[in-house]
């Protein structure tokens, strides 16, 4: 049975990711050209080094360490997902919060998972204020069918530094 709670700052090391499994292995993306989605190939592997985890370690100790919210899904005691939402609403006239990460394991996806950790996280974003989540998510096809299943759409504005550190990324935004 999987468990959901609250992760803590004090639980998260690498050693929290041991038996998480980031990989995932795409085939087809969404790109925009000339103001029009469409779908191409782009075959590559996604995985974190082990860089990446700990990057991935500061910046959920950093979420939480300024309010935020790091909710993870457990199985057998071991981490199989997590979302976390970042504290303080942007673009005003949107009432976002930015749902900096969603991921689950590869050996657990297709379980639902994912869909509890997003719910999670826009109870919590409602709670603390948003009218939105917004999402700079991954262009790949199933990522995006994914985001489309919760009720995600384009986002009608933008985050700068979002599109800059990853323009490849899908700029999404959920009503709550």
């Amino acid at each position: 049975m999987i468990q959901y709670r609250e992760i803590k700052a004090d639980e998260l090391c690498r050693e929290l990711f041991d038996d998480f499994i980031r990989r995932q292995n795409v085939t087809k993306c969404w790109r925009r050209e000339n103001d029009e989605w469409v779908i191409r190939d782009d075959p590559f592997i996604d995985d974190w080094t082990e860089e990446e985890y700990m990057e991935l370690v500061s910046l959920l100790k950093r979420t939480i360490d300024r309010g935020g919210f790091v909710y993870g899904a457990f199985f057998k005691g071991s981490l199989k997902g997590f979302v976390s939402v970042e504290a303080g609403v942007f673009c005003r006239e949107q009432g976002y919060l930015d749902l900096s990460s969603i991921h689950v394991s590869e050996d657990m996806r297709g379980r639902g998972i994912g869909k509890v950790l997003f719910q999670a996280a826009g109870a919590w974003a409602k709670e603390n204020g948003a009218r939105k989540l917004y999402i700079s998510a991954h262009s790949a096809v199933e990522s995006q069918a994914f985001y489309k299943a919760m009720g995600c759409v384009e986002a009608q504005v933008y985050q700068k530094e979002h599109v800059e550190r990853e323009p490849y990324d899908c700029q999404l935004e959920c009503v709550l």
